[in-house]
Protein backbone atom coordinates (compact mmCIF):
# COMPACT_ATOMS: atom_id res chain seq x y z
CA UNK A 1 0.00 0.00 0.00
CA UNK A 2 2.76 2.38 0.87
CA UNK A 3 4.46 1.48 -2.36
CA UNK A 4 1.27 2.02 -4.41
CA UNK A 5 0.38 5.37 -2.86
CA UNK A 6 3.40 7.25 -4.36
CA UNK A 7 2.65 5.65 -7.75
CA UNK A 8 -0.94 6.75 -7.62
CA UNK A 9 0.07 10.24 -6.63
CA UNK A 10 2.57 10.47 -9.45
CA UNK A 11 -0.02 9.25 -11.94
CA UNK A 12 -2.49 11.89 -10.78
CA UNK A 13 0.13 14.60 -11.08
CA UNK A 14 1.03 13.53 -14.62
CA UNK A 15 -2.62 13.54 -15.64
CA UNK A 16 -3.18 16.98 -14.17
CA UNK A 17 -0.16 18.37 -15.97
CA UNK A 18 -1.25 16.90 -19.27
CA UNK A 19 -4.77 18.32 -18.88
CA UNK A 20 -3.39 21.77 -18.14
CA UNK A 21 -1.19 21.67 -21.20
CA UNK A 22 -4.14 20.59 -23.31
CA UNK A 23 -6.21 23.55 -22.11
CA UNK A 24 -3.39 25.98 -22.90
CA UNK A 25 -3.05 24.62 -26.41
CA UNK A 26 -6.81 24.71 -26.96
CA UNK A 27 -7.17 28.31 -25.88
CA UNK A 28 -5.07 29.79 -28.75
CA UNK A 29 -6.88 27.52 -31.17
CA UNK A 30 -10.20 28.92 -30.00
CA UNK A 31 -9.04 32.49 -30.49
CA UNK A 32 -7.42 31.98 -33.90
CA UNK A 33 -10.14 29.81 -35.40
CA UNK A 34 -12.48 32.69 -36.46
CA UNK A 35 -9.62 34.61 -38.07
CA UNK A 36 -10.11 33.22 -41.61
CA UNK A 37 -13.74 34.42 -41.62
CA UNK A 38 -12.80 38.05 -40.90
CA UNK A 39 -11.49 39.00 -44.40
CA UNK A 40 -14.82 37.95 -45.95
CA UNK A 41 -16.19 41.53 -46.12
CA UNK A 42 -12.92 42.74 -47.61
CA UNK A 43 -13.17 40.08 -50.26
CA UNK A 44 -16.60 41.35 -51.34
CA UNK A 45 -15.47 44.94 -51.64
CA UNK A 46 -13.47 44.54 -54.89
CA UNK A 47 -16.32 42.52 -56.34
CA UNK A 48 -18.73 45.29 -55.54
CA UNK A 49 -16.39 47.86 -57.09
CA UNK A 50 -16.04 45.91 -60.29
CA UNK A 51 -19.77 45.29 -60.50
CA UNK A 52 -20.61 48.97 -60.16
CA UNK A 53 -20.59 50.56 -63.62
CA UNK A 54 -18.76 53.78 -64.42
CA UNK A 55 -20.70 56.98 -64.33
CA UNK A 56 -22.24 57.81 -67.68
CA UNK A 57 -20.91 60.95 -69.36
CA UNK A 58 -23.62 61.08 -72.04
CA UNK A 59 -27.25 60.03 -71.78
CA UNK A 60 -28.96 57.67 -74.21
CA UNK A 61 -30.67 60.45 -76.17
CA UNK A 62 -27.36 62.31 -76.53
CA UNK A 63 -25.62 59.22 -77.85
CA UNK A 64 -28.37 58.57 -80.39
CA UNK A 65 -28.14 62.18 -81.51
CA UNK A 66 -24.35 61.96 -81.97
CA UNK A 67 -24.14 58.68 -83.89
CA UNK A 68 -27.20 59.31 -86.10
CA UNK A 69 -25.17 60.77 -89.05
CA UNK A 70 -22.85 57.72 -89.26
CA UNK A 71 -24.83 54.81 -87.73
CA UNK A 72 -25.65 53.37 -91.19
CA UNK A 73 -22.02 53.31 -92.38
CA UNK A 74 -20.44 49.89 -92.97
CA UNK A 75 -19.09 48.42 -89.73
CA UNK A 76 -15.42 48.76 -90.65
CA UNK A 77 -15.79 52.37 -91.85
CA UNK A 78 -17.88 53.24 -88.79
CA UNK A 79 -15.17 51.85 -86.50
CA UNK A 80 -12.44 53.80 -88.27
CA UNK A 81 -14.46 57.03 -87.86
CA UNK A 82 -14.99 56.40 -84.14
CA UNK A 83 -11.31 55.69 -83.56
CA UNK A 84 -10.23 58.78 -85.51
CA UNK A 85 -12.73 60.99 -83.62
CA UNK A 86 -10.72 60.45 -80.44
CA UNK A 87 -8.03 62.65 -82.08
CA UNK A 88 -10.01 65.77 -83.08
CA UNK A 89 -6.89 67.82 -83.74
CA UNK A 90 -5.56 65.27 -86.22
CA UNK A 91 -8.96 65.08 -87.91
CA UNK A 92 -8.95 68.86 -88.45
CA UNK A 93 -5.51 68.65 -90.09
CA UNK A 94 -6.59 65.73 -92.25
CA UNK A 95 -9.69 67.64 -93.38
CA UNK A 96 -7.52 70.56 -94.48
CA UNK A 97 -5.23 68.18 -96.37
CA UNK A 98 -8.17 66.49 -98.08
CA UNK A 99 -9.55 69.85 -99.25
CA UNK A 100 -6.13 70.74 -100.67
CA UNK A 101 -5.98 67.37 -102.54
CA UNK A 102 -9.53 66.80 -103.82
CA UNK A 103 -8.48 64.07 -106.27
CA UNK A 104 -6.68 61.91 -103.70
CA UNK A 105 -8.61 58.83 -102.57
CA UNK A 106 -8.19 55.15 -101.79
CA UNK A 107 -5.01 53.49 -100.60
CA UNK A 108 -2.93 55.93 -102.64
CA UNK A 109 -4.18 58.85 -100.55
CA UNK A 110 -3.31 57.00 -97.33
CA UNK A 111 0.24 56.45 -98.55
CA UNK A 112 0.56 60.16 -99.37
CA UNK A 113 -0.01 61.09 -95.72
CA UNK A 114 2.25 58.40 -94.29
CA UNK A 115 4.71 61.05 -93.09
CA UNK A 116 2.06 63.21 -91.41
CA UNK A 117 2.13 63.25 -87.57
CA UNK A 118 -1.36 61.77 -87.29
CA UNK A 119 -2.70 58.60 -85.78
CA UNK A 120 -3.05 55.75 -88.33
CA UNK A 121 -6.83 55.72 -87.86
CA UNK A 122 -6.94 59.36 -89.03
CA UNK A 123 -4.62 58.67 -91.94
CA UNK A 124 -6.88 55.86 -93.14
CA UNK A 125 -9.88 58.23 -93.47
CA UNK A 126 -8.28 60.37 -96.20
CA UNK A 127 -9.08 57.44 -98.51
CA UNK A 128 -12.76 58.50 -98.31
CA UNK A 129 -13.30 62.15 -99.34
CA UNK A 130 -17.09 61.97 -98.67
CA UNK A 131 -16.37 61.08 -95.04
CA UNK A 132 -13.86 63.92 -94.73
CA UNK A 133 -16.48 66.30 -96.12
CA UNK A 134 -18.94 65.22 -93.42
CA UNK A 135 -16.38 65.53 -90.62
CA UNK A 136 -15.35 69.00 -91.79
CA UNK A 137 -18.80 70.51 -91.19
CA UNK A 138 -18.86 70.29 -87.38
CA UNK A 139 -15.55 69.90 -85.46
CA UNK A 140 -17.40 70.14 -82.13
CA UNK A 141 -19.50 67.13 -83.04
CA UNK A 142 -16.34 65.18 -83.92
CA UNK A 143 -14.81 65.87 -80.51
CA UNK A 144 -17.97 64.89 -78.64
CA UNK A 145 -18.21 61.69 -80.68
CA UNK A 146 -14.65 60.74 -79.77
CA UNK A 147 -15.17 61.56 -76.09
CA UNK A 148 -18.26 59.36 -76.01
CA UNK A 149 -16.40 56.47 -77.66
CA UNK A 150 -13.60 56.69 -75.10
CA UNK A 151 -15.88 56.96 -72.07
CA UNK A 152 -18.75 54.68 -73.14
CA UNK A 153 -17.75 52.49 -76.11
CA UNK A 154 -20.41 49.88 -75.39
CA UNK A 155 -23.16 52.46 -75.02
CA UNK A 156 -22.13 54.07 -78.31
CA UNK A 157 -22.42 50.81 -80.21
CA UNK A 158 -25.77 50.07 -78.50
CA UNK A 159 -26.99 53.42 -79.84
CA UNK A 160 -25.84 52.35 -83.31
CA UNK A 161 -27.89 49.17 -83.06
CA UNK A 162 -30.98 51.07 -81.86
CA UNK A 163 -30.82 53.39 -84.85
CA UNK A 164 -30.21 50.57 -87.29
CA UNK A 165 -33.28 48.76 -86.03
CA UNK A 166 -35.30 51.96 -86.42
CA UNK A 167 -34.08 52.45 -90.00
CA UNK A 168 -34.84 48.82 -90.83
CA UNK A 169 -38.35 49.14 -89.34
CA UNK A 170 -38.90 52.27 -91.45
CA UNK A 171 -37.91 50.34 -94.60
CA UNK A 172 -34.72 52.31 -95.24
CA UNK A 173 -32.08 49.68 -94.47
CA UNK A 174 -31.76 46.56 -96.59
CA UNK A 175 -29.19 44.80 -98.73
CA UNK A 176 -28.37 46.28 -102.14
CA UNK A 177 -25.69 46.31 -104.78
CA UNK A 178 -23.55 48.51 -102.58
CA UNK A 179 -23.92 46.85 -99.16
CA UNK A 180 -24.94 43.65 -97.42
CA UNK A 181 -27.15 43.84 -94.31
CA UNK A 182 -27.08 40.81 -91.98
CA UNK A 183 -29.07 40.17 -88.79
CA UNK A 184 -27.47 37.82 -86.23
CA UNK A 185 -28.37 36.85 -82.68
CA UNK A 186 -26.86 39.01 -79.97
CA UNK A 187 -24.65 37.39 -77.33
CA UNK A 188 -26.15 36.88 -73.91
CA UNK A 189 -25.39 39.82 -71.64
CA UNK A 190 -25.88 40.24 -67.88
CA UNK A 191 -28.75 42.32 -66.63
CA UNK A 192 -27.88 46.03 -66.50
CA UNK A 193 -27.09 47.49 -63.10
CA UNK A 194 -29.28 50.39 -62.03
CA UNK A 195 -27.28 53.24 -60.48
CA UNK A 196 -29.06 55.41 -57.96
CA UNK A 197 -29.71 58.92 -59.26
CA UNK A 198 -29.43 57.94 -62.93
CA UNK A 199 -31.96 56.81 -65.50
CA UNK A 200 -32.15 53.04 -65.89
CA UNK A 201 -30.13 51.78 -68.85
CA UNK A 202 -32.00 50.26 -71.81
CA UNK A 203 -32.27 46.49 -72.03
CA UNK A 204 -29.58 44.73 -74.03
CA UNK A 205 -30.46 44.02 -77.69
CA UNK A 206 -31.48 40.55 -78.78
CA UNK A 207 -30.28 40.95 -82.37
CA UNK A 208 -27.23 42.51 -84.04
CA UNK A 209 -27.51 44.21 -87.45
CA UNK A 210 -24.23 44.10 -89.34
CA UNK A 211 -23.47 46.17 -92.46
CA UNK A 212 -20.67 45.14 -94.80
CA UNK A 213 -19.64 46.22 -98.31
CA UNK A 214 -21.10 44.00 -101.03
CA UNK A 215 -17.63 43.98 -102.60
CA UNK A 216 -14.86 43.96 -99.92
CA UNK A 217 -12.57 45.96 -102.20
CA UNK A 218 -15.08 48.72 -103.06
CA UNK A 219 -16.67 50.77 -100.29
CA UNK A 220 -19.73 52.95 -100.88
CA UNK A 221 -20.28 55.72 -98.33
CA UNK A 222 -24.03 56.13 -97.81
CA UNK A 223 -25.58 59.55 -97.53
CA UNK A 224 -28.92 60.13 -95.82
CA UNK A 225 -30.96 62.60 -93.81
CA UNK A 226 -31.07 61.46 -90.17
CA UNK A 227 -34.29 63.36 -89.53
CA UNK A 228 -36.23 61.08 -91.92
CA UNK A 229 -34.31 57.83 -92.41
CA UNK A 230 -35.05 56.58 -88.88
CA UNK A 231 -38.76 57.29 -89.01
CA UNK A 232 -40.24 59.28 -86.15
CA UNK A 233 -37.42 60.63 -83.97
CA UNK A 234 -38.09 59.73 -80.31
CA UNK A 235 -36.22 62.66 -78.72
CA UNK A 236 -37.65 66.05 -79.78
CA UNK A 237 -35.24 67.86 -77.45
CA UNK A 238 -32.24 66.17 -79.10
CA UNK A 239 -32.82 66.29 -82.87
CA UNK A 240 -30.09 64.76 -85.04
CA UNK A 241 -27.88 66.94 -87.20
CA UNK A 242 -27.90 66.68 -90.98
CA UNK A 243 -24.64 67.27 -92.86
CA UNK A 244 -25.35 67.54 -96.60
CA UNK A 245 -23.01 65.57 -98.85
CA UNK A 246 -20.69 67.07 -101.40
CA UNK A 247 -22.44 67.10 -104.83
CA UNK A 248 -19.24 65.99 -106.55
CA UNK A 249 -19.43 62.55 -104.89
CA UNK A 250 -23.18 62.03 -105.28
CA UNK A 251 -24.04 63.08 -108.84
CA UNK A 252 -27.75 62.89 -109.59
CA UNK A 253 -28.64 61.39 -106.19
CA UNK A 254 -31.89 62.49 -104.61
CA UNK A 255 -32.21 62.16 -100.84
CA UNK A 256 -35.87 61.58 -100.10
CA UNK A 257 -36.26 59.25 -97.15
CA UNK A 258 -33.75 56.47 -97.83
CA UNK A 259 -30.04 56.08 -98.55
CA UNK A 260 -28.12 57.47 -101.50
CA UNK A 261 -24.85 55.96 -102.73
CA UNK A 262 -22.37 57.90 -104.77
CA UNK A 263 -19.13 56.84 -106.36
CA UNK A 264 -17.48 53.81 -104.76
CA UNK A 265 -13.94 54.00 -103.37
CA UNK A 266 -11.57 51.16 -104.22
CA UNK A 267 -9.57 50.15 -101.15
CA UNK A 268 -7.49 47.12 -100.21
CA UNK A 269 -5.81 47.85 -96.88
CA UNK A 270 -7.18 51.24 -95.77
CA UNK A 271 -9.84 49.64 -93.54
CA UNK A 272 -7.92 47.56 -91.00
CA UNK A 273 -10.20 47.93 -87.93
CA UNK A 274 -13.60 46.39 -87.17
CA UNK A 275 -15.90 46.34 -84.15
CA UNK A 276 -16.30 43.00 -82.40
CA UNK A 277 -20.01 42.86 -81.57
CA UNK A 278 -19.50 39.83 -79.36
CA UNK A 279 -16.32 40.96 -77.59
CA UNK A 280 -17.14 44.65 -77.21
CA UNK A 281 -13.84 46.03 -78.56
CA UNK A 282 -12.04 46.96 -81.80
CA UNK A 283 -10.24 44.15 -83.61
CA UNK A 284 -7.25 45.05 -85.79
CA UNK A 285 -6.32 43.17 -88.95
CA UNK A 286 -2.56 43.23 -88.42
CA UNK A 287 -1.72 42.25 -91.99
CA UNK A 288 -3.74 45.06 -93.52
CA UNK A 289 -2.44 47.52 -90.95
CA UNK A 290 1.20 46.71 -91.70
CA UNK A 291 0.61 46.75 -95.46
CA UNK A 292 -0.73 50.33 -95.43
CA UNK A 293 1.35 51.67 -92.52
CA UNK A 294 4.82 50.80 -93.69
CA UNK A 295 6.51 53.25 -91.29
CA UNK A 296 4.52 52.08 -88.24
CA UNK A 297 4.59 48.32 -88.12
CA UNK A 298 2.96 46.58 -85.15
CA UNK A 299 3.40 43.13 -83.67
CA UNK A 300 0.91 40.38 -84.41
CA UNK A 301 -0.02 40.24 -80.73
CA UNK A 302 -1.52 43.73 -80.85
CA UNK A 303 -4.80 42.70 -82.37
CA UNK A 304 -6.90 45.06 -80.23
CA UNK A 305 -7.02 48.83 -80.67
CA UNK A 306 -5.85 51.04 -77.83
CA UNK A 307 -6.12 54.80 -77.72
CA UNK A 308 -2.73 56.56 -77.98
CA UNK A 309 -2.69 59.77 -75.94
CA UNK A 310 0.43 61.00 -77.77
CA UNK A 311 -1.72 61.98 -80.77
CA UNK A 312 -4.34 63.74 -78.63
CA UNK A 313 -2.30 66.93 -78.47
CA UNK A 314 -3.62 69.74 -76.29
CA UNK A 315 -7.26 68.65 -76.53
CA UNK A 316 -8.42 67.80 -72.98
CA UNK A 317 -10.41 64.70 -72.10
CA UNK A 318 -13.98 65.23 -71.03
CA UNK A 319 -14.38 62.81 -68.11
CA UNK A 320 -12.20 62.05 -65.10
CA UNK A 321 -11.86 58.36 -65.94
CA UNK A 322 -10.34 59.13 -69.34
CA UNK A 323 -7.99 61.67 -67.81
CA UNK A 324 -6.79 59.14 -65.26
CA UNK A 325 -6.51 56.33 -67.81
CA UNK A 326 -4.68 58.27 -70.52
CA UNK A 327 -2.28 60.25 -68.39
CA UNK A 328 -3.69 63.76 -68.09
CA UNK A 329 -3.12 64.10 -64.37
CA UNK A 330 -2.85 67.22 -62.27
CA UNK A 331 0.32 69.17 -62.87
CA UNK A 332 3.11 68.91 -60.29
CA UNK A 333 2.88 71.44 -57.49
CA UNK A 334 -0.91 71.84 -57.70
CA UNK A 335 -1.25 71.21 -53.97
CA UNK A 336 1.29 73.91 -53.25
CA UNK A 337 -0.72 76.36 -55.34
CA UNK A 338 -3.79 75.53 -53.27
CA UNK A 339 -1.86 76.23 -50.08
CA UNK A 340 -0.61 79.51 -51.51
CA UNK A 341 -4.23 80.53 -52.19
CA UNK A 342 -5.13 79.82 -48.56
CA UNK A 343 -6.86 76.48 -49.16
CA UNK A 344 -4.72 74.45 -46.77
CA UNK A 345 -6.03 72.68 -43.65
CA UNK A 346 -4.97 75.43 -41.21
CA UNK A 347 -6.79 78.19 -43.10
CA UNK A 348 -9.86 76.00 -43.51
CA UNK A 349 -9.95 75.34 -39.75
CA UNK A 350 -9.73 79.09 -39.07
CA UNK A 351 -12.60 79.74 -41.45
CA UNK A 352 -14.71 77.07 -39.76
CA UNK A 353 -14.07 78.58 -36.32
CA UNK A 354 -14.95 82.07 -37.55
CA UNK A 355 -18.18 80.76 -39.08
CA UNK A 356 -19.13 79.02 -35.86
CA UNK A 357 -18.44 82.18 -33.84
CA UNK A 358 -20.65 84.21 -36.20
CA UNK A 359 -23.47 81.71 -35.86
CA UNK A 360 -23.10 81.76 -32.06
CA UNK A 361 -23.50 85.55 -32.02
CA UNK A 362 -26.60 85.43 -34.16
CA UNK A 363 -25.12 86.23 -37.57
CA UNK A 364 -26.50 84.30 -40.49
CA UNK A 365 -24.11 82.08 -42.39
CA UNK A 366 -23.01 83.39 -45.82
CA UNK A 367 -24.97 82.27 -48.85
CA UNK A 368 -23.66 79.12 -50.45
CA UNK A 369 -24.73 80.12 -53.98
CA UNK A 370 -25.92 83.08 -56.01
CA UNK A 371 -29.48 81.79 -55.98
CA UNK A 372 -29.51 81.62 -52.18
CA UNK A 373 -28.12 85.16 -51.96
CA UNK A 374 -30.86 86.44 -54.29
CA UNK A 375 -33.56 84.72 -52.25
CA UNK A 376 -32.23 86.28 -49.05
CA UNK A 377 -32.18 89.72 -50.67
CA UNK A 378 -35.81 89.33 -51.77
CA UNK A 379 -36.86 88.23 -48.29
CA UNK A 380 -35.09 91.22 -46.72
CA UNK A 381 -36.87 93.57 -49.14
CA UNK A 382 -40.25 92.09 -48.26
CA UNK A 383 -39.51 92.44 -44.54
CA UNK A 384 -38.62 96.12 -44.94
CA UNK A 385 -41.79 96.83 -46.90
CA UNK A 386 -44.00 95.05 -44.37
CA UNK A 387 -42.43 96.83 -41.38
CA UNK A 388 -44.77 99.45 -39.77
CA UNK A 389 -42.17 102.20 -39.88
CA UNK A 390 -40.97 101.37 -43.41
CA UNK A 391 -37.38 102.27 -44.18
CA UNK A 392 -37.21 104.70 -41.22
CA UNK A 393 -37.89 101.95 -38.68
CA UNK A 394 -34.88 99.74 -38.04
CA UNK A 395 -35.25 96.45 -36.25
CA UNK A 396 -34.08 96.41 -32.65
CA UNK A 397 -34.39 94.02 -29.84
CA UNK A 398 -37.73 92.32 -29.51
CA UNK A 399 -38.67 93.37 -33.00
CA UNK A 400 -39.54 96.99 -31.97
CA UNK A 401 -38.38 99.93 -34.06
CA UNK A 402 -35.93 102.52 -32.75
CA UNK A 403 -37.43 106.07 -32.64
CA UNK A 404 -35.85 109.01 -34.41
CA UNK A 405 -33.51 111.52 -32.74
CA UNK A 406 -35.61 114.41 -31.21
CA UNK A 407 -33.04 117.10 -32.10
CA UNK A 408 -32.98 115.95 -35.67
CA UNK A 409 -36.78 116.01 -35.78
CA UNK A 410 -36.87 119.59 -34.46
CA UNK A 411 -34.31 120.74 -37.01
CA UNK A 412 -36.34 119.14 -39.81
CA UNK A 413 -39.53 120.83 -38.61
CA UNK A 414 -37.79 124.24 -38.36
CA UNK A 415 -36.47 123.93 -41.91
CA UNK A 416 -39.91 123.00 -43.19
CA UNK A 417 -41.49 126.02 -41.39
CA UNK A 418 -38.95 128.38 -42.94
CA UNK A 419 -39.64 126.96 -46.33
CA UNK A 420 -43.38 127.49 -45.90
CA UNK A 421 -42.85 131.13 -44.76
CA UNK A 422 -40.66 131.89 -47.75
CA UNK A 423 -43.26 130.41 -50.07
CA UNK A 424 -46.01 132.56 -48.50
CA UNK A 425 -43.89 135.73 -48.88
CA UNK A 426 -43.32 134.94 -52.55
CA UNK A 427 -47.06 134.47 -53.05
CA UNK A 428 -47.85 137.83 -51.36
CA UNK A 429 -45.24 139.63 -53.45
CA UNK A 430 -46.64 138.19 -56.68
CA UNK A 431 -50.16 139.21 -55.67
CA UNK A 432 -49.10 142.81 -54.97
CA UNK A 433 -47.34 142.98 -58.36
CA UNK A 434 -50.47 141.82 -60.14
CA UNK A 435 -52.65 144.41 -58.33
CA UNK A 436 -50.30 147.24 -59.30
CA UNK A 437 -50.23 146.10 -62.92
CA UNK A 438 -54.04 146.03 -63.04
CA UNK A 439 -54.25 149.60 -61.65
CA UNK A 440 -51.81 150.90 -64.23
CA UNK A 441 -53.80 149.26 -67.03
CA UNK A 442 -56.99 150.93 -65.81
CA UNK A 443 -55.31 154.37 -65.63
CA UNK A 444 -53.99 154.04 -69.19
CA UNK A 445 -57.43 153.02 -70.41
CA UNK A 446 -58.98 156.15 -68.76
CA UNK A 447 -56.47 158.40 -70.49
CA UNK A 448 -57.44 156.97 -73.86
CA UNK A 449 -61.07 157.53 -73.12
CA UNK A 450 -60.44 161.22 -72.26
CA UNK A 451 -58.67 161.87 -75.55
CA UNK A 452 -61.95 161.48 -77.35
CA UNK A 453 -62.62 161.25 -81.08
CA UNK A 454 -59.90 163.80 -81.94
CA UNK A 455 -57.12 161.47 -81.00
CA UNK A 456 -58.71 158.61 -82.86
CA UNK A 457 -59.12 160.70 -86.05
CA UNK A 458 -55.50 161.90 -85.89
CA UNK A 459 -54.21 158.37 -85.52
CA UNK A 460 -56.26 157.25 -88.50
CA UNK A 461 -54.80 160.04 -90.66
CA UNK A 462 -51.27 159.10 -89.65
CA UNK A 463 -51.86 155.51 -90.57
CA UNK A 464 -53.28 156.46 -94.01
CA UNK A 465 -50.33 158.78 -94.67
CA UNK A 466 -47.82 156.06 -93.81
CA UNK A 467 -49.66 153.60 -95.98
CA UNK A 468 -49.63 155.99 -98.97
CA UNK A 469 -45.92 156.66 -98.57
CA UNK A 470 -45.21 152.93 -98.54
CA UNK A 471 -47.24 152.44 -101.72
CA UNK A 472 -45.41 155.31 -103.45
CA UNK A 473 -42.00 153.91 -102.52
CA UNK A 474 -42.99 150.51 -103.83
CA UNK A 475 -44.19 152.01 -107.13
CA UNK A 476 -40.92 153.94 -107.59
CA UNK A 477 -38.94 150.78 -106.95
CA UNK A 478 -40.92 148.91 -109.61
CA UNK A 479 -40.36 151.69 -112.13
CA UNK A 480 -36.63 151.72 -111.53
CA UNK A 481 -36.51 147.96 -111.89
CA UNK A 482 -38.37 148.08 -115.21
CA UNK A 483 -36.13 150.90 -116.48
CA UNK A 484 -32.97 149.04 -115.57
CA UNK A 485 -34.17 145.72 -116.98
CA UNK A 486 -33.00 146.33 -120.63
CA UNK A 487 -29.64 147.56 -119.42
CA UNK A 488 -29.18 144.53 -117.22
CA UNK A 489 -30.12 142.24 -120.09
CA UNK A 490 -27.60 143.95 -122.43
CA UNK A 491 -24.91 143.70 -119.81
CA UNK A 492 -25.60 140.03 -119.28
CA UNK A 493 -25.57 139.37 -123.02
CA UNK A 494 -22.27 141.21 -123.47
CA UNK A 495 -20.77 139.33 -120.60
CA UNK A 496 -21.94 136.03 -122.04
CA UNK A 497 -20.55 136.97 -125.47
CA UNK A 498 -17.26 137.95 -123.91
CA UNK A 499 -17.09 134.70 -122.00
CA UNK A 500 -17.88 132.69 -125.11
CA UNK A 501 -15.37 134.54 -127.23
CA UNK A 502 -12.74 134.23 -124.56
CA UNK A 503 -13.25 130.57 -123.86
CA UNK A 504 -13.97 129.40 -127.41
CA UNK A 505 -10.75 128.61 -129.22
CA UNK A 506 -12.50 128.08 -132.58
CA UNK A 507 -14.26 131.47 -132.70
CA UNK A 508 -11.65 132.94 -135.14
CA UNK A 509 -12.12 130.03 -137.53
CA UNK A 510 -15.84 130.82 -137.86
CA UNK A 511 -15.25 134.61 -138.58
CA UNK A 512 -11.92 134.96 -140.45
CA UNK A 513 -12.54 138.58 -141.67
CA UNK A 514 -13.15 139.83 -138.13
CA UNK A 515 -10.15 138.00 -136.87
CA UNK A 516 -7.98 139.52 -139.65
CA UNK A 517 -9.13 143.07 -138.84
CA UNK A 518 -8.34 142.58 -135.16
CA UNK A 519 -4.89 141.35 -136.13
CA UNK A 520 -4.23 144.36 -138.38
CA UNK A 521 -5.29 146.78 -135.68
CA UNK A 522 -2.97 145.11 -133.28
CA UNK A 523 -0.07 145.37 -135.74
CA UNK A 524 -0.72 149.07 -136.37
CA UNK A 525 -0.78 149.79 -132.67
CA UNK A 526 2.48 147.92 -132.22
CA UNK A 527 4.11 149.89 -135.08
CA UNK A 528 2.96 153.19 -133.61
CA UNK A 529 4.49 152.29 -130.31
CA UNK A 530 7.79 151.32 -131.96
CA UNK A 531 8.28 154.71 -133.88
CA UNK A 532 10.84 157.19 -132.54
CA UNK A 533 9.69 160.05 -130.37
CA UNK A 534 10.57 162.61 -133.04
CA UNK A 535 8.21 161.07 -135.58
CA UNK A 536 5.25 161.07 -133.31
CA UNK A 537 2.57 163.81 -133.53
CA UNK A 538 3.77 165.38 -130.33
CA UNK A 539 6.75 167.04 -132.19
CA UNK A 540 4.73 168.58 -135.11
CA UNK A 541 2.14 171.24 -135.31
CA UNK A 542 -1.20 170.05 -136.39
CA UNK A 543 -2.78 172.32 -139.02
CA UNK A 544 -6.49 172.36 -139.45
CA UNK A 545 -8.49 174.23 -142.02
CA UNK A 546 -10.27 177.21 -140.69
CA UNK A 547 -13.95 177.47 -141.19
CA UNK A 548 -15.20 180.33 -143.32
CA UNK A 549 -16.91 183.13 -141.49
CA UNK A 550 -20.45 184.12 -142.20
CA UNK A 551 -21.03 187.83 -141.79
CA UNK A 552 -19.25 189.60 -139.00
CA UNK A 553 -17.20 188.24 -136.31
CA UNK A 554 -20.00 188.83 -133.98
CA UNK A 555 -22.16 186.30 -135.77
CA UNK A 556 -23.31 183.47 -133.46
CA UNK A 557 -22.29 180.00 -134.42
CA UNK A 558 -25.18 177.76 -134.98
CA UNK A 559 -25.29 174.52 -133.32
Amino acid sequence: MRMLRPCVLSAVLVAALSATSCKREAAPAATTAPAPAAPAPAATTPAAMTAAPAQRVFAQEELDQMVAPIALYPDSLLTQVLMAATYPGNVADAVAWSKAHPDAKGDAAVKLVADQPWDPSVQSLVAFPPVMSTLSQDPGWVQRLGDAFLAQPGDVMDAVQRLRRAAQAAGNLQSSEQQKVTVVAAPSAPAPVVVEGQAPPPPPPTQIIQIEPANPEVVYVPSYNPTTVYGSWPYPSYPPAYYPPAPAWYPGSVLAAGLAFGTGVAVADALWGDWDWHGGDVDIDVNRYNNINVNRQIDASRSTWRHDANFRGDVPYRDARSREQFGQQRLPGADQRQQFRGNDAAHQANRDRARQEMERRGFEAPAASNRQAQERAREAGRDIQNRPGGLDSRPGQGGAGVQRDPSRERARETAQARTRDASQRDVSRDHAREVAQQRGDRAQAGTHRDAGPRTTHANAQQRDHARNEARGAQAQHMQRSQANQPRLQDHAQQRQTHEVSRNNAFEGARHPQQSRQQLERGQQSRQMQQRPQSQRSGGHQVQRQSRPSHGGGGARRRG
